[in-house]
This record gives C-alpha cells, sequence and structure tokens, in this order.
C-alpha cells in the first residue's frame, strides 16, 4: 500500500519550530556513587515455581502529592495546537490482539491502579502489572510463564527485593545486547530498595541476573527506566516527610550485562523538578559515540532537559547539565493533574495523572537527526466541571546541541476525553499513540493514533480502535494507569506494541488489560 498524505479538515495546523529561549550551563556537583546492596544469578525463571498472585483485601496503590500543576491557559482558552479531526483513517494495519493480565487474562487484581506494562524481544511479549508479570509467545499471544507475584524473579535472592512484592514495575528489553530488565520496587520497610534483573540471554524464562540498589530512608517512588549504550538510566520521584524532587540514576549497564558487581550514580535535583523521564533507545543505531542520556519533566508551557553523561572508571568525571529550557505551546494540565475523566452511569471520575510526563521518553537516531518523542495529557477546552482532554505530543530534534520542538499537537477531534497515552516511532519516522478514551456516554476503551513521517507537521490521523470497554470503574476508586506502554518491536524495527488497561464489566478492582500490535504501510 502506497503511503498517504492528508490534510487537517479543521483545528490548528502546527508547522513552526519552537526554539530554546535559554541554554542552562548548571551543574548538579558530584555524583553520588553506591554499590547493589545484593547481587547474584538466579536459576532459570522456568524452574522457579511462581508465586501465585496474592488475593488479599483489595487496596489502593499510593499516589503522593501531585508534582506539577501547570495552568497556562486562561479560563475559557482553548489549547491552541489542538487537532480536532483528521479525513484519513489511521493506515495502520492491526496484528495480534490478546486478553493480557487481570479479569480474563489469569489474574483477579487486588490492587489499583495496574501500571499496565510491558515490551517485546526477539520471540515473546512480557507484560507486567501491579502486582504481577507474564511472558507470552509474540506469535500467538499464549501465555508461556505466569502470572507470577513480581518478587517471583529475586526467589531464593534475599532481602527486600524477596520479601517485598510492592509494584510500581517496569519491563524493559535491550535491543542492543538483546536481553530484557525487569525492575519494581520493594517499600514495605526501609531500606527502600529497587530491584532490578537483567536477563542472560533474549529467552525470559532463562537465568538473570539480580541486583538491588537502597535508597535507605528515600522512598524511592514513580521509577522510570531508559536504556542506553553506557547505562541503564532511571528516574525517581524521592519522597522523605516531603516531596525532595527528581533524583536521576544510572546503573553500569556493561557490568549487569555479565552479572559482575555492579554501582550505581545518582544526582538528586531540588523539589523543583519532578516527573523526570530518561530517554530509552528505539533501533539499531546507537547515539553519537559519547552522547549523554536526555532527561525530560515539563513546567510551565515549556520542557525541561538534563543531559546525564556518566563516567564509569572515574565518577568525578560523572556530570549533569541542566535544564535546558524549551518553550512549547501553551498548556494546562488534564483536570489540574487531578481526577475529572467522565464515565457512563456513575458519578466516579478517573484521574487523568496528568501532573507528569508519560512513559516512554522515547529516542532514536536517524541518518541527519536524534529525535525524542513524549506525551501528557492537558485540557483542550471548557471548565473544572466540564471539560475536555486530550493528548499532547511532542517531537524535540537536536537534544545533544540546541534542542527544537520539531513539531507538537494535541489530539482531541470530539468531545471524548483521551489521557494516559504512551508514544513512540518506528526505523522510518512513523509515530503511533496509544492511549485511553472516556465520556459519559463512552465506557473506558483503548485506542491509537499514528502519523506517517510523510504528512503534514503537528498532525496525527483519525483515530483507530483497538479494544472496546464495557464497564465503568465505581465506588470511590478513580485511579487510572498510572501508565501504560508502546513499544517497537526489535526484530523488524515497524511493528508497534501497546498496551493499557479496560473494564468488561462495571465495578472495582476487577481491570483488564489489553495487548495489539500493528504497523504502518511500507515499513518492513
Amino acid at each position: 500500500m502506497a503511503r498517504r498524505l492528508f490534510g487537517l479538515c479543521t483545528g490548528f495546523l502546527f508547522l513552526g519550530v519552537f526554539t530554546v529561549s535559554a541554554q542552562s550551563g548548571e551543574t548538579w556537583g558530584r555524583a553520588e556513587v553506591s554499590s547493589a546492596s545484593r547481587h547474584d544469578v538466579s536459576p532459570p525463571l522456568r524452574e522457579i515455581k511462581p508465586i501465585l498472585p496474592r488475593f488479599g483485601a483489595p487496596h489502593e496503590k499510593p499516589r503522593p502529592i501531585p508534582l506539577q500543576h501547570v495552568e497556562g491557559l486562561k479560563e475559557g482558552q482553548a489549547d491552541p495546537v489542538t487537532q480536532s479531526s483528521a479525513n484519513v483513517l489511521v493506515s495502520a494495519t492491526t496484528g495480534l490482539s490478546f486478553d493480557g493480565l487481570g479479569v480474563g487474562g489469569g489474574y483477579t487484581p487486588d490492587a489499583a491502579p495496574p501500571d499496565t506494562n510491558g515490551t517485546v524481544g526477539a520471540t515473546q511479549y512480557v507484560q507486567w502489572v501491579n502486582e504481577d508479570f507474564a511472558v507470552y509467545s509474540k506469535t500467538t499471544g499464549a501465555r508461556i510463564y505466569g502470572p507470577a507475584a513480581g518478587n517471583t524473579l529475586w526467589s531464593g535472592f534475599g532481602g527486600p527485593c524477596e520479601a517485598f512484592n510492592d509494584g510500581d514495575p517496569i519491563a524493559q528489553y535491550d535491543k542492543a545486547a538483546n536481553r530484557w530488565i525487569m525492575t519494581q520496587f520493594a517499600v514495605s520497610a526501609t531500606p527502600y530498595t529497587q530491584c532490578v534483573a537483567v536477563s542472560t540471554t533474549s529467552d525470559a524464562t532463562g537465568t538473570w541476573n539480580r541486583y538491588s540498589f537502597s535508597y535507605g530512608s528515600q522512598f524511592n517512588d514513580y521509577p522510570k527506566l531508559g536504556v542506553w549504550p553506557d547505562a541503564y538510566y532511571i528516574t525517581y520521584n524521592i519522597f522523605t516527610s516531603t516531596f525532595q524532587g527528581s533524583k536521576l540514576c544510572a546503573f553500569d549497564r556493561a557490568k549487569m550485562l555479565t552479572g559482575a558487581a555492579a554501582t550505581q550514580q545518582c544526582f538528586q535535583l531540588s523539589s523543583s523538578f519532578g516527573g523526570v523521564l530518561p530517554s530509552d533507545l528505539d533501533g539499531a543505531t546507537a547515539p553519537p559515540a559519547g552522547s549523554p542520556n536526555f532527561m525530560v519533566n515539563f513546567g510551565s508551557n515549556s520542557l525541561n532537559l538534563w543531559k546525564f553523561h556518566v563516567d564509569w572508571a572515574n565518577p568525578a568525571n560523572t556530570t549533569l547539565t541542566g535544564p535546558t529550557n524549551i518553550p512549547v505551546a501553551a498548556f494546562t494540565a488534564a483536570c489540574g493533574g487531578g481526577a475529572c475523566i467522565t464515565q457512563p452511569s456513575t458519578s466516579q471520575k478517573l484521574d487523568s495523572l496528568a501532573d507528569r510526563l508519560m512513559y516512554r521518553l522515547a529516542y532514536r537516531k536517524f541518518s541527519d537527526h536524534e529525535s525524542l518523542v513524549v506525551n501528557h495529557s492537558v485540557k483542550v477546552s471548557g471548565n473544572k466541571r466540564a471539560q475536555v482532554d486530550g493528548v499532547r505530543w511532542y517531537e524535540l530534534r537536536s537534544p545533544g546541541g540546541a534542542p527544537v520542538v520539531f513539531q507538537q499537537g494535541t489530539y482531541s477531534p470530539d468531545g471524548n476525553n483521551r489521557w494516559m497515552g504512551s508514544i513512540a516511532m518506528d526505523k522510518l519516522g512513523d509515530m503511533a499513540l496509544g492511549y485511553s478514551v472516556s465520556s459519559g456516554s463512552l465506557f473506558p476503551s483503548i485506542r491509537y493514533t499514528g502519523r506517517l513521517s510523510t504528512d503534514p507537521l503537528g498532525t496525527m490521523q483519525l483515530e483507530g480502535n483497538l479494544y472496546d470497554g464495557t464497564g465503568s470503574q465505581l465506588r470511590s476508586l478513580n485511579r487510572w494507569g498510572d501508565y501504560s506502554a508502546m513499544a517497537i518491536d526489535p526484530v523488524d524495527d515497524c511493528t508497534f506494541w501497546y498496551t493499557t488497561e479496560y473494564l468488561k464489566t462495571s465495578g472495582t478492582f476487577n481491570w483488564s488489560t489489553r495487548v495489539t500490535n500493528f504497523k504502518f504501510p511500507g515499513c518492513q
């Protein structure tokens, strides 16, 4: 099928480039260096009996204080880069679609939100939710292993990682090394700990190099992991009695791939900065030699970018510089960062989690440029009692030099609310954006949109439907997400895999998840 162009029917078309208003040279002192508190090599996962999912009293994962409250629009002012419609149905072709963990997927939820996360490897798909994971065949969707409680992976390891199954999980795939990375926190007691496992092969049911990193009395909330050639970079929102700011850390990737003793190097930001995401490498082309990892959060009508360069031989040479402030089109966080997403047949509103950027910050190196893509949820129009929310997305270029907003847009083609997105880019520069959609007449459902690299800047194609929800979330439970996952297949570098939550019937603590893949024409 030929690659198609389309025009914007109504709404605002963004064709310009936002340049950086100021280049910050601020450095953050010397990195804090510490060794893993434990490490070993596991038996093959396939030989470890899964710890069964816990069936206890339903519980809600705590959500600490909001990180950012941005009111960039005046009352009654509409989002200036809203795309209200498009005239071509998203041209991607869907493929495999199956239920992941949750009701109907081999798991009865007792925690919320699910923190739906997953990624794809050479032959398998791994999904991890609060508080369990499973391994699937990526050709059939058949479950190979699990469901298993997250701490199954640390059976026999000792310490908090084996004792506690606390969630906030991330499943990643190191495309250059063909290895899996699995991480969750252990925060039921101090020392607060991050548990990290790196597979020894491309088979997620094989052996794993296992590590734990301690943060003492610093609660390492909302961990987000990015794969980079020189390190596995991870970011946290740190709390003690109050919010302390983001902590940005690097794990020694080279050591962890071999199972050797490993260290981490960290920088603590001030409480002015939270919700920072590390860049995560997609594709077979590495960043330029010596490139730092790029880290981004949002501020008032802007993005902030840091550069983290790690030196494992001489940690005194490790640097964190920034933030560089990058102006973007004015925005107000959806729901003021809180809960206002409507559903049918209930007054219960859902959490937008619009106080932060949504995972991932996906990086890709092309022959002539570097790109970062990321998204968050914003108010499109209306007031706090009756507003429409959409997904704001960005493509940044030249992050290693003078970063620019190459294109941006807010996707909101009708009066439904869209939020909890995840975005990525294939090897041709086509983008895919998945998200939840809901309104007073539409049950929370799973949809996606995308764009070809040849489409007009700042536009997405008409959305496609991935799965219809058939229930609303009830009874004083507003948590939704807290994230979803768009991943790119490392084998063809074309196929997108998206997973997020939905409900089969109205209720509480009865969520399901779906895994779907698709790709655009012309990407082979």
